[in-house]
Parts: C-alpha cells; sequence; structure tokens
C-alpha cells in the first residue's frame, strides 16, 4: 500500500507545482475532479447498459472499472492534497469502518449461529420425548 501512496503523493505534488491558484482553491478544484470523475462512471454503465439512444453500447464494464478507479485516484490524490499524511488518515478511517462494519457484521453472525444451533437443539429436544 505504501507504494500506491508514493504514487499518489507524486500525482499530487504533479499537480500543485502546476498551479498557481491559492491552496484553497487548488483542493476545491480536487474536490469537484472527484465528482468529474463520477459522472464518466455513471456514462460509462447508462453506456454498458446500452441506454442511451444516440450512443447504444458505447461502453463495457472494463470501461466501468476504468472509471471507478478514476474516482478512487481522484479521491487518494485530494486527500493527499488536503493532508500530507493521508496515508494514516485514510488507514484510521478503514479502522473505524472495520469496527463499525466487519465485526459487527461479525457478532451479527456468531448470534445468528447460536440461534440457529439453539432452536436446532431444542428441536431434537422434542423429537427425542
Amino acid at each position: 500500500m505504501t507504494e500506491i501512496w508514493e504514487t499518489i503523493a507524486r500525482l499530487a505534488g504533479r499537480l500543485e507545482e502546476h498551479s498557481t491558484l491559492p491552496r484553497e482553491q487548488r483542493i476545491l478544484l480536487q474536490l469537484l475532479k472527484i465528482q468529474e470523475e463520477a459522472g464518466e462512471v455513471a456514462e460509462a454503465v447508462i453506456g454498458a447498459m446500452g441506454q442511451n439512444p444516440r450512443k447504444g453500447h458505447s461502453h463495457t464494464w472494463e470501461d466501468v472499472e476504468a472509471e471507478i478507479c478514476d474516482v478512487i485516484v481522484s479521491g487518494m490524490v485530494a486527500l493527499s492534497r488536503m493532508n500530507p499524511e493521508a496515508a494514516t488518515v485514510f488507514a484510521r478511517h478503514m479502522e473505524g469502518i472495520v469496527a463499525r462494519d466487519l465485526n459487527t457484521a461479525q457478532k451479527v453472525e456468531k448470534a445468528e449461529m447460536a440461534e440457529k444451533a439453539e432452536k436446532a437443539e431444542k428441536a431434537e429436544g422434542v423429537e427425542g420425548r
């Protein structure tokens, strides 16, 4: 993951060197870039499903995947431009997601398994009478 964040830092640095705008405006434009890329995902999905009457099947699902990657990279670059410790910020955020969503899901799965086992034991008790 470090190599990815190094590449992101290089991309962010290139953009920073290119722009003469104040920092706040550079960040704002980078945040808008995420939305632009998300729009390209939507366009690719419509094209992959052949739902644009003028264009027909203009995209593939591989195009959709590539556009999703562009959204992710744009988001990572935005985070990097906002905070030089972007990798740490992202890792900490992922830890929170794991704690909130995956650990909770595991607890629910364990509770469901225990409930099923309890029902099976009761059913066996009824059958054994």
